[in-house]
């Protein structure tokens, strides 16, 4: 079966989360990418926990390896004349050209969208800086905190009196990704209509601000801002996390109509405090809701989170265990989709990495080939796939063009 992607070719020179998860999407769905390294300054997340057996080193951080399966991975020390010779090489083979530097670092080494559209006119560029190439802030460096910070997302998520609470991860990031790979897949339609390329400019922080658009809006429209509230939400009631049976076990329960309270009563056996005149209408729950929530955890502190979610959703209520990094991975339903899929490593063994979440049924994703540990496809891609000689290839491994 062929891949959806399979004739596109992407000259990979991102690091750390956004760009790496936007090349590997398209790797995925049969993309060819050289992903192109340098030992001299590493991909921030390779170095990164967890690490398989909780055994440090630049190939078994487990960030690294989820974000660049499917990929040949080279260095090249593009400081170096010849290492820029040679990028120039892996950009004429490819169709994408895909960064994260900060911007003008590409400009600076003479690779930049001005400087390779003159040497292939239909190559098509991306770069996923942290505030795009243009602007006051944009060549201020940040990382995923600084940018889910920025975009507004941490000073909504926490409690009212307490301080703001940190999301974990690069946050932005995976967002920003999953918008990279949308805007070149345009980018690819519209080349195969005309033959032309183009440079995409994305903004991760821009892109996480999608993700905010309620809150934009009611600000924009009525002046209202929205602020820290925890678990809670306008419109529903009870809307939260519930302590059940078991150490540090959980179910979130949301209930937004008047059916599905009724329903939640019904399920938790028609309590006499359900029937309080100050929980008879979505108004009189809100007001209330301190005390909704104590006495609807008095019931599901009697359950399993298991048993909680399968009784309301049964019911017609939206119910969900707060499932761990463990549960996650002996999931039913995601076994039955075949989301994580296990590889050989060449330096850890069998390592787990994440699916797509999506299945296409003629051309679906597949997990082939592990991430690379560093340098590892140097002689195929060089000697191979560029056509260097193996004396050529000897040469510049000891001029330090391949560091």
């Amino acid at each position: 079966m062929r891949k959806a992607l399979e004739d596109i070719k992407i000259a990979d020179f991102t690091w750390y989360v956004a760009g790496p998860f936007c090349t590997r999407y398209l790797a995925d769905y049969g993309a060819q990418i050289i992903k192109v390294e340098s030992s001299k300054v590493l991909d921030g997340v390779r170095p990164y926990p967890p690490y398989k057996d909780d055994i440090p080193g630049v190939n078994r951080g487990g960030y690294f390896h989820n974000y660049n399966s499917n990929k040949l991975g080279v260095t090249l020390n593009l400081r170096h004349p010849k290492g820029l010779e040679i990028a120039r090489k892996i950009i004429m083979w490819s169709d994408v050209v895909a960064e994260s530097f900060s911007p003008g670092i590409m400009n600076s080494l003479g690779l930049g969208y001005d400087d390779i559209k003159q040497m292939k006119p239909e190559i098509i560029m991306i770069s996923l800086s942290s505030k795009g190439q243009t602007g006051p802030q944009a060549r201020l460096p940040a990382v995923g905190l600084h940018l889910a910070a920025l975009s507004g997302f941490i000073n909504l998520t926490g409690w009212p009196e307490r301080d703001p609470s940190l999301l974990y991860g690069a946050y932005t990031d995976s967002i920003a990704g999953r918008y990279g790979v949308a805007a070149v897949m345009v980018a690819l339609a519209q080349r195969q209509r005309t033959g032309k390329g183009q440079y995409i400019d994305l903004s991760q922080s821009e892109a996480g601000l999608q993700f905010l658009i309620p809150p934009l809006l009611d600000y924009a429209a009525n002046g209202r801002v929205l602020n820290r509230d925890g678990n809670r939400h306008p419109a529903a009631a009870p809307h939260g996390a519930y302590r059940c049976q078991g150490e540090d076990c959980w179910c979130a329960i949301a209930v937004f109509t008047e059916e599905e309270w009724m329903a939640l009563r019904r399920v938790m056996g028609h309590p006499s405090w359900a029937g309080y005149p100050r929980f008879a209408t979505l108004a009189g729950r809100k007001r209330n809701e301190d005390e909704l929530n104590r006495l609807v955890e008095q019931w599901t502190a009697n359950h399993t989170a298991e048993e909680v979610m399968r009784l309301l959703q049964e019911a017609g209520v939206s119910a969900g265990v707060l499932e761990k990094a463990e549960d996650l991975h002996r999931d039913p339903q995601l076994a039955a989709r075949h989301h994580f899929w296990t590889v050989k490593h060449e330096e850890i063994g069998d390592s787990t990495y994440d699916g797509m979440g999506s299945i296409l049924s003629q051309t679906p994703a597949e997990l082939n080939k592990a991430a690379p540990v560093l340098g590892q496809d140097n002689l195929q891609v060089y000697t191979q796939i560029l056509g260097l000689s193996e004396a050529e290839f000897i040469d510049l491994i000891q001029q330090g063009v391949f560091e």
